[in-house]
């Protein structure tokens, strides 16, 4: 697979801001210059927005294009039945990930809508679960 889109749900534009002990201090654009770096051979493609229907249009414009789909839908994981219905509906892969490990902290974060559809789902290795995802497309 030569072409990978990331897509971030909400409040992960915040990253270096947000809660620093929970998510880190490094801003996800600052981390994207390394995954590009450590993956030369693959097309990597971001997309980030705090509003449902923009992830879910975005999954609906790439998730027919032969590449993997690297998921982090943020608090929508949780809630959110649109983009669930979403990842459901489209061919391309999709590996849900999560910064923190979401099954150490508050019960309703211990639920995925959209697991179920996906090839996987990666939590609680920081940034690097991101790199976890994109090295099992490889």
């Amino acid at each position: 697979m030569n072409k990978i889109v990331i897509i971030n749900g909400p409040n992960l534009n915040l990253l270096g801001k947000r809660e620093p002990s929970v998510y880190g201090s490094q801003s996800f654009e600052d981390y994207l210059v390394i995954l590009k770096k450590n993956n030369p051979a693959i097309k990597i493609q971001y997309f980030q927005s705090n509003v449902e229907g923009e992830i879910v249009n975005e999954l609906h414009q790439v998730g027919f294009d032969p590449c993997g789909i690297v998921l982090n839908a943020g608090g929508y994981t949780h809630t959110s039945v649109a983009i669930a219905d979403a990842v459901a509906a489209i061919s391309s892969p999709v590996i849900e990930v999560h910064i923190s490990n979401v099954y150490s902290r508050e019960e309703f974060r211990h639920l995925s809508l959209m697991a179920a559809s996906c090839k996987g789902v990666i939590a609680g290795f920081g940034l690097n679960s991101y790199q976890l995802a994109i090295s099992s497309f490889l």
